[in-house]
């Protein structure tokens, strides 16, 4: 099986840290490459709380080259869902979508992120925490500090993750990070159609990594393995797996990368159509 720089960027490293289920389901791997979160890992070690970061879904974006930018962007919500593993599922979303425009270098775009990652975040309880690294952005992005804004953004889910283990919400801590997964995922699937390049299509076949998010969705509490928005996007993931699954002995094609972000555009339709209630 062929590994890869990440799910859809990220350096290579294996599978590492065996996660144990609140509902006794067998225990979860994420990607050990995947994980930086220090200070949580330090205070919790590595645990089911333990998800991927957002910010290294997004490390090897500069092999890429120049995005499609107008191809990727959407409209910033200004409002918030109702459903509330739809809104850790959208601010994941918005985080990936901070990454892409500060990759993108689109300043004037970054103050709409920023509010709307804290209303967001707001509603999901980790409004305090966020507020900070919401002025840092605005702040930096008047100075073009990108490096630093990938940071602030970085903090922006890990402090989110840090007050979902105090309220020991684990499945909204993994949708938040799903959300900026499927995101990076079109990115990526997207940049590399654009035009077709086989190197660039080869960061999307790490399939610990989807793996890893399809456990982490089968482990959701039963009452959320309801909700109709993830049924819809546990089949999407399947089918990403099924994609991703067919490649690993041959190079993604252009075919694959259509499917994917197909997949992946539909995953964002639930999620703008949930930021619209």
């Amino acid at each position: 099986m062929k590994t890869h720089p990440f799910p859809i960027s990220c350096p290579l490293a294996l599978l590492a840290g065996l996660f144990l289920s609140l509902a006794g389901v067998q225990a979860q791997e994420v990607p050990e490459d995947l994980i930086d979160d220090e200070h949580v890992q330090e205070e919790f070690g590595i645990n089911h709380f333990t998800t991927p970061s957002i910010k290294l879904l997004f490390e090897d974006l500069d092999s890429l080259g120049t995005l499609p930018y107008d191809k990727l962007r959407r409209d910033i919500p200004e409002g918030v869902p109702r459903d509330r593993a739809v809104i850790a599922l959208s601010l994941g979303t918005l985080i990936a979508d901070g990454f892409l425009i500060v990759q993108a270098e689109k300043v004037s775009e970054l103050e709409d992120i920023g509010k709307a990652v804290l209303r967001q975040a707001k509603v999901l309880g980790a409004g305090t925490r966020v507020t900070a690294h919401t002025k840092s952005i605005l702040e930096n992005s008047g100075l073009g500090e990108w490096a630093k804004l990938k940071d602030e953004l970085a903090k922006t889910q890990k402090d989110v993750q840090a007050e979902m283990v105090t309220l020991r919400d684990v499945d909204i801590a993994h949708l938040v990070s799903l959300g900026g997964w499927l995101r990076a995922l079109e990115i990526v699937a997207v940049t590399a159609s654009d035009p077709y390049s086989a190197e660039k299509a080869s960061k999307v076949q790490r399939m610990d990594t989807i793996q890893y998010f399809l456990e982490s969705l089968n482990g959701l509490e039963p009452k959320l393995q309801e909700n109709p928005n993830i049924i819809k996007t546990i089949a999407i993931v399947n089918r990403i797996l099924e994609a991703v699954e067919a490649t690993q002995d041959k190079a993604v094609d252009e075919a694959t990368l259509q499917i994917l972000t197909a997949k992946a555009r539909e995953f964002r339709a639930i999620v703008e159509e949930g930021e619209k209630k």
